[in-house]
């Protein structure tokens, strides 16, 4: 690069040629305006034989030569003033860029440049401009010694890696956004090995909607559904416990202020047996959010006495209705994993370590397959998960670090205060308000920002944005991004796979970085697709186990040890009814049903309820 020494110091190193039949006194560039925020540059789009360099593109970054100091901007608008083209001669062009920060080079010699946000010394008026070098870029995107992890490579130079500062992209809390097929789940996947590589202490838990991280983490995780799910009722809140009852409808007052009053009286039976109704009062009173163990049974025993009371006889129909809520939910295969326990024993330890990998025996990550539930069972038990976790890390002093994370968040987190479930909304808010103070951490992904609750993602700190077509979904993101990189946002819909802009805490400066690519064994939801593409090749459907699972119902267990299990008929639904019978069917017998008042189809059998 040419510079004239009378008019400049120049750059203490030498400019990078970009080709090497460049000419020295060829200048790429010169300054004709600037504003503060953006400049505009004079160009040629050709060379002076008339070859078209093809140097100035769209999303490139540019360096200014103001001496001591280089600025820093991103190209990202460029055109011809006349809109026409010349093959005769050179065609003038004007680069329009936004202004980044500034590069100076360090005082020791042999040190790095330094990149510095703030612009000290704006470009005046016929200043050089070319394409930025790789040291200046590297400089650009350091992190300043801070703890980092690599994820992916710079979009404009692929020689060039994409880091994060792992330690303020969690502890600040990050969201990942970007509209369905543009590899959200695949940089949830790769970004979560990264960060237990780099944190050998923290524990996650996914809320997974789909049923797809489990395959994608198999060496870290556990898999917790609704059939391995372990959440006794006692453990949830009075308004978590009114949702599951309610089934998602509006709650009734009174009811609900009738448990308020009898869980006390049934933990209390639990604790002291020999007690009565008796509660006491003061410290180490109980009350209907207190995760103390009760019996269903007791609770019913106590709304049974308070129907039979005299006083009681305007709430009896209050009180009816309640009884009949909590046998109904006690009796649904749904809610198996807050009711199968017979024997109600205090396991909230066994419970919170399960779920929360306290110890991890190295697999600290747990995800919470909710693919199936019942609405109302996802809203409550993410309630309870996301109370625990801030529990958890506040009363361990900041020896537990947790990191909660959301894929489809907008379904917990609505913008819409009128919908989702106001207990989980409230748990996740103080986690995303307060949770980095103690050690619990959150993390945010969604393909609808426009959906989502904005004092959550107001919250979050880092941001990875892959593709948005959506425009309120991109308005929501410009507003988050500074205005310094606001240019940076006109590329979001039209970004490649796996392609996202990096902005906030965790990242120097605004990015466009594309991530690693993670091998296809460990792509999320890649088991799912291989069942689905070979049941394409001729495999039959099996209807039989899909009607069983729609069911959601547990086959009826043997309960008398001389009983044989009887054939009933091998009915469509089954799932070996299309085997033929390995025992022979038992024949009705004219005195069996006088002898033990049952049916053969039946004897021996009853369904379970729990």
């Amino acid at each position: 690069m040419f510079v004239e020494r009378e008019a400049s110091v120049g750059e203490p190193t030498s400019q990078e040629r970009r080709h090497a039949e460049q000419n020295d006194k060829r200048i790429l560039g010169n300054v004709v305006q600037c504003d503060g925020a953006r400049a505009t540059i004079s160009a040629y789009a050709d060379d002076i034989e008339g070859a078209i360099t093809g140097l100035w593109t769209v999303g490139k970054m540019i360096s200014i030569n103001l001496g001591s100091t280089r600025t820093v901007g991103l190209v990202y608008e460029i055109g011809k003033s006349d809109r026409a083209w010349s093959n005769e001669g050179q065609n003038p062009i004007e680069v329009s860029i936004e202004l980044i920060g500034e590069v100076r080079d360090a005082t020791e010699p042999g040190a790095k440049p330094v990149f510095d946000r703030g612009i000290t010394t704006y470009p005046h008026i016929g200043a050089i401009a070319h394409r930025i070098r790789s040291r200046d870029l590297q400089a650009v995107y350091d992190l300043a010694g801070r703890h980092s992890i690599t994820i992916g490579t710079l979009s404009q130079d692929e020689a060039i890696d994409a880091n994060i500062a792992i330690d303020d992209t969690l502890a600040r809390h990050f969201a990942i956004v970007g509209t369905t097929g543009v590899g959200k789940s695949t940089a949830v996947s790769l970004l979560l090995r990264k960060s237990i590589a780099a944190r050998p202490d923290l524990r996650i838990l996914i809320l997974d909607p789909h049923n797809e991280f489990a395959a994608s983490l198999p060496e870290h995780c556990v898999r917790v559904d609704s059939k391995t799910l372990d959440l006794p009722f006692w453990m949830f809140r009075l308004e978590e416990f009114a949702e599951v009852l309610f089934r998602g409808r509006e709650t009734v007052a009174e009811e609900v202020d009738a448990l308020r009053d009898l869980i006390p009286a049934a933990k209390n039976l639990y604790r002291n047996p020999g007690s009565g109704t008796y509660l006491r009062r003061g410290s180490d009173a109980l009350t209907a959010d207190t995760p103390v163990p009760y019996r269903i049974a007791d609770l019913i025993k106590q709304i049974d006495e308070r129907i039979g009371m005299l006083e009681s006889k305007n709430d009896r129909p209050i009180l009816k209705s309640l009884k009949t809520r909590i046998e109904s939910a006690a009796s649904d295969p749904r809610y198996r994993f807050m009711f199968n326990s017979r024997l109600i024993e205090d396991t909230i330890h066994e419970t919170i370590g399960n779920i929360f990998r306290v110890p991890h025996h190295g697999r600290p990550v747990t995800c919470f397959e909710m693919a199936g539930m019942p609405s109302e069972v996802v809203n409550s038990v993410c309630s309870v998960l996301a109370r625990l976790a801030f529990d958890l890390a506040l009363w361990s002093e900041g020896k537990l670090q947790l990191l909660l994370l959301c894929e489809e968040a907008h379904r917990y987190m609505p913008a819409d205060p009128r919908l989702g479930f106001a207990p989980t909304r409230h748990a996740l808010s103080r986690i995303a308000k307060e949770g980095r103070k103690y050690g619990c951490y959150l993390g945010v992904v969604t393909q609808r920002p426009g959906e989502l609750d904005p004092t959550i993602l107001s919250q979050c700190s880092t941001f990875f944005a892959m593709r948005l077509a959506n425009e309120q979904d991109q308005a929501i993101i410009r507003s988050a991004i500074a205005d310094s990189s606001a240019s940076t946002l006109a590329f979001l819909s039209s970004m490649g796979q796996r392609e996202a802009i990096a902005f906030g805490e965790g990242v120097a400066t605004t990015m466009r970085l594309k991530f690693e690519k993670l091998p296809q064994d460990l792509i999320p939801g890649t088991g799912k697709r291989e069942q689905a593409s070979s049941s394409e090749t001729g495999d039959d459907v099996d209807l039989a186990a899909i009607v069983e699972r729609l069911r959601n119902v547990p086959k009826p267990q043997q309960q008398m040890a001389f009983a044989e299990v009887v054939d009933s008929g091998r009915q469509a639904g089954d799932p070996d009814y299309r085997k033929p019978a390995t025992t022979p069917r038992m024949q009705p017998d004219d005195d069996f049903d006088l002898r033990y008042g049952l049916k053969p189809s039946t004897f021996g059998l009853r369904p379970q309820n729990d």
